[in-house]
């Protein structure tokens, strides 16, 4: 009894090289269909692409384990997984282009404080999306940007409008304003003859 559990935990039913190429094979498939899928299935969810991705881990599980429930084999499948990324990382940092081909490029979403709806479009991102994106760092609305773009990983970065210079001309002025009126109002309460 005790040889049959050992047997059923260590002992692999598939041959090493099966356990190595299935984990391979998935995780070059998962990486192009992800690819293929946009940025937005990588960090902006919405339920529906929440429940793809968590039962897409479920899906390949049995393609990539096999007929394989032992120990070892879940232990080979997954040392797979992490060297094959280690070194896809590490090669696609010292190849920049093929890492952009990989990756994508960032979209830019919002140019010069206008919305460019072509490219929501594109990414099947909607305003509201877009707005609450904004709204979590901190833009009242969307009329506070300047540039928003969708990095490949899936992030939406913004950019906040810059003041016109004659609007920071008029800020400055203001303020030496109010700082002449505190002054002057100063004065006067020095120059001012005591009341009798």
């Amino acid at each position: 009894m005790h040889s049959k559990i050992w047997t059923d935990m260590f002992v692999l039913a598939l041959p090493v090289a099966e356990k190595i190429l299935r984990p391979i094979v998935v995780y070059l498939f998962l990486v192009m269909g992800l690819r293929l899928a946009g940025k937005r299935e990588l960090a902006q969810l919405n339920p529906f692409d929440l429940v793809v991705l968590l039962t897409l881990s479920n899906t390949v599980q049995n393609a990539i384990i096999g007929d394989d429930n032992s120990v070892t084999g879940g232990i080979v499948g997954a040392a797979t997984l992490l060297l094959v990324n280690y070194l896809v990382v590490r090669f696609l940092f010292r190849h920049e282009k093929l890492d952009r081909l990989v990756e994508g490029e960032p979209t830019v979403l919002i140019e010069h404080g206008k919305i460019l709806e072509d490219m929501l479009t594109k990414e099947v991102l909607s305003l509201q999306e877009l707005e609450a994106a904004a709204h979590k760092q901190g833009f009242g609305d969307l009329g506070e940007v300047d540039h928003a773009t969708l990095d490949p990983s899936g992030t939406i970065c913004f950019t906040a409008k810059k003041p016109a210079p004659e609007e920071e001309r008029h800020q400055e002025l203001m303020g030496r304003l109010d700082q002449l009126t505190r002054e002057l109002a100063t004065l006067r309460m020095r120059i001012a003859p005591p009341a009798s």
